[in-house]
């Protein structure tokens, strides 16, 4: 199992997949996903991603099999998503990669490749937003006065039932892929979940958009329900280098729903800065 033990700091769980020829020495792609959720959540677009691009897919601290021994009042924040993330890369020895984040992982992203722009290749975003609008904190409150109290009195699991729906997927989706996802977001602890909300409800990564110096790609669903057109005009505004692609649907969880629309964007953007061809001779 691939995990990286430090001293001082909670274990990083991570997922490597590979199945590029191993004679090119192919650029590394590190996918972060968002709230709630884990690596497992990339599942669907690796295989597409993974015969150009070495994938580098890691659980954030107190999210999937990372571990959750540390100061949840103090030690979630960009600092630490800083630390982990130069961390794991000197560990397994990588300078620079892609990195690409969903939703709130993309929002830590926008940190990350303004504070470490010599190892952001390029980035890009699926349905991020650069802040957490008013609307957003409080929907899914089932009665309740705020998302804390309301994810203590409904459980995780409880609270993401009420948010998905509605939001994340689109009404025809299988029923057997809300029940799996469901599951898997259903399982994280809710004093992390409560934790990561404190921060990321007040974090707003707009000062440091104007500081990314790598290419930045942008994926986001037309007129999204958590991503409105106020996070796109922020983008265009304060990025030097920025494209943005639309996806025709309204709903925020995209690279779950249309996972080859997505790799295909992606590996199309990126490999424009290698000089890769991403399909077969």
């Amino acid at each position: 199992m691939p995990v990286f033990e430090r001293v001082g700091h909670p274990r990083l769980y991570y997922e490597l997949d590979d199945f590029t020829d191993p004679w090119k020495q192919a650029p590394y792609l590190l996918l972060q996903h968002g709230y709630a959720r884990s690596s497992k959540f990339w599942r669907a677009l690796v295989p597409y991603l993974s015969r150009f691009y070495r994938i580098i897919r890691p659980d954030l601290r107190g999210l999937g099999q990372s571990g959750k021994d540390f100061d949840l009042k103090k030690d979630i924040g960009v600092s630490a998503y800083l630390t982990d993330f130069n961390d794991l890369l000197d560990h397994l020895g990588v300078d620079s990669v892609h990195l690409c984040g969903e939703s709130s992982g993309g929002t830590i992203a926008f940190a990350l490749a303004a504070e470490c722009p010599e190892r952001i290749r390029t980035l890009t975003v699926i349905s991020s937003p650069v802040y957490m609008t008013e609307e957003d904190k409080k929907s899914s409150l089932g009665g309740y006065p705020d998302r804390v109290a309301a994810l203590r009195a409904m459980g995780s699991r409880g609270w993401l039932e009420a948010s998905n729906a509605g939001r994340r997927f689109p009404p025809d989706s299988d029923p057997k892929m809300l029940a799996w996802t469901l599951d898997e977001m259903g399982s994280s602890d809710v004093d992390v979940l409560i934790a990561l909300f404190q921060w990321i409800s007040n974090a707003d990564a707009t000062p440091y958009l104007s500081r990314i110096t790598a290419p930045v790609l942008g994926l986001y669903p037309e007129g999204g329900i958590i991503t409105k057109d106020e996070h796109l005009q922020l983008l265009r505004a304060h990025v030097n280098n920025v494209r943005i692609v639309r996806i025709p649907s309204r709903y925020h969880s995209i690279q779950i729903f249309s996972p080859a629309t997505c790799a295909m964007q992606l590996l199309h953007f990126i490999s424009q800065y290698d000089g890769i061809a991403c399909r077969e001779a």
